[in-house]
């Protein structure tokens, strides 16, 4: 699949192409004058069109002239790539772009960049909190700013409806937006402007335009959208990978943690009882068996494995009695948890039919035992993904190759595991879309 992003200036093609880079695309920018490149397999071309302080008519011209080039290339999905402190010509530009595509075509637009410090809430949009009316940007000598509400800017450049899904609907998630979202369209809107204060509002509304058939979705932004739109797509077009995430900290944070993967990838987790794991019994290697024949009638069904010991509602384990009880010390009622956990996913890795195209581990304990189960000799560092969080590859014993990513069972906010899941998604699917 192939991304074509049109953008007003350089400086902005670049930098979406680069956020297209960092979710799996081999990105590339053809300056303005020049040609798309026809060699080196790019799954994402910005153009810049240079088209930021030029009449309409002009802008017209050569959004049309970089949609047809584009379309030449071999584009699927066509991005508009708009100033983040919204200048230029934003109602033409994108109604080139909704003209060249079909009647079946809608923008969506999110002026929000917040690793930026612009988001827009009730249609506003803030830089750092400030209206950008109200901003030394507004002062641009070229093309001054003085009107900070989206929907507006966009009724009075663009022939085409108009409407605002605000924040408070944005905030409920992805299927109220889905829903607001449908609506809308079926009113005849072709241009919907959207609130978004986070990173996350973004990716949420990404996927509601993703789980939305037969329209053809434009996304009109300074980047995230485009990035994350995009990236949804090319997963729906490639065969679906298989990940194994084992966690066997039950803090509160990684219950967290794992309760907002489970919700963003509608993972249904293997659950390994604690109780037969703390054990020298035969429940150990009962519970083991179980819980593989478990996890691989599940791995069919789902991208993203989750295998632990965090089940909802369960409490901590009085080790100090199970000892007493079995005769042992506290210390190798640990170990034979933390290997109980790693068996269960060597046993799946072992048994499958499927290749395991990435690994996530939480807590230094689960990896070593990882690895002890695994017999590997070393992993091999290539990346941080997060503070505490390490991106590698397994050397040695029977992981040997595949990529791993291992973090601190205290390190840390709600998205980490999610974060982790998915940079190793996106480095599966690089040069794949």
């Amino acid at each position: 699949m192939k991304v074509g992003i049109i953008a007003d200036d350089l400086t902005g093609a670049n930098a979406t192409g680069v956020l297209l880079s960092k979710n799996g695309f081999n990105s590339a920018t053809a300056v303005f004058g020049g040609e798309v490149p026809k060699t080196g397999g790019f799954t994402s071309i910005s153009v810049d069109t240079d088209s930021r302080y030029c009449a309409p008519s002009i802008a017209q011209n050569r959004v049309l002239n970089a949609y047809e080039q584009l379309s030449t290339w071999g584009a699927s999905i066509f991005c508009k790539r708009i100033d983040s402190t919204v200048r230029g010509n934003l109602g033409v530009e994108t109604d080139t772009l909704l003209d060249a595509i079909g009647k079946n075509s809608v923008a969506v637009v999110v002026t929000s960049y917040p690793d930026s410090g612009r988001i827009v809430s009730g249609g506003y949009l803030l830089i750092d909190g400030v209206p950008v009316e109200s901003t030394d940007v507004a002062k641009d000598p070229m093309n001054p700013i003085t009107i900070s509400h989206v929907p507006t800017i966009m009724i009075e450049q663009s022939q085409y409806p108009v409407s605002h899904i605000g924040l408070g609907r944005v905030l409920k998630g992805k299927n109220s937006i889905q829903l607001e979202m449908m609506k809308q369209i079926e009113a005849g809107n072709r241009i919907i402007v959207v609130d978004a204060v986070t990173n996350e509002d973004i990716d949420h509304i990404a996927e509601s335009m993703a789980a939305i058939e037969g329209v053809v979705f434009v996304p009109v932004d300074p980047g995230p959208l485009s990035a994350s739109y995009s990236r949804l797509m090319a997963h729906q077009h490639v065969l679906t990978n298989k990940f194994i995430v084992t966690v066997g900290s039950i803090t509160p944070l990684t219950g967290r943690q794992l309760n907002y993967l489970i919700d963003k990838k509608n993972a249904d987790p293997v659950y390994v009882n604690t109780e037969a794991l703390a054990s020298t019994t035969s429940t150990w290697d009962e519970e083991i068996e179980r819980a593989m024949k478990e996890a691989i009638i599940k791995l069919e069904d789902q991208e993203v494995l989750i295998i632990t010991t965090y089940a909802p509602g369960s409490g901590k384990l009085d080790l100090k009695e199970i000892a007493v009880r079995e005769g042992v010390t506290e210390e190798k009622l640990a170990k034979r948890l933390t290997e109980g956990l790693a068996r269960v996913t060597h046993s799946v890795i072992d048994q499958t039919e499927h290749a395991i195209d990435g690994m996530f581990s939480s807590g230094g304990d689960v990896t070593a035992a990882l690895c002890s189960v695994s017999e590997a000799q070393a992993i091999g560092l290539q990346d941080e993904v997060l503070p505490l969080a390490a991106y590698g590859h397994f050397i040695g014993g029977a992981f040997d190759g595949i990529p791993v990513i291992t973090k601190g069972g205290m390190v840390g906010d709600k998205y980490s595991i999610y974060k982790c899941v998915r940079f190793l998604t996106n480095k599966k699917e690089e040069g794949s879309v």
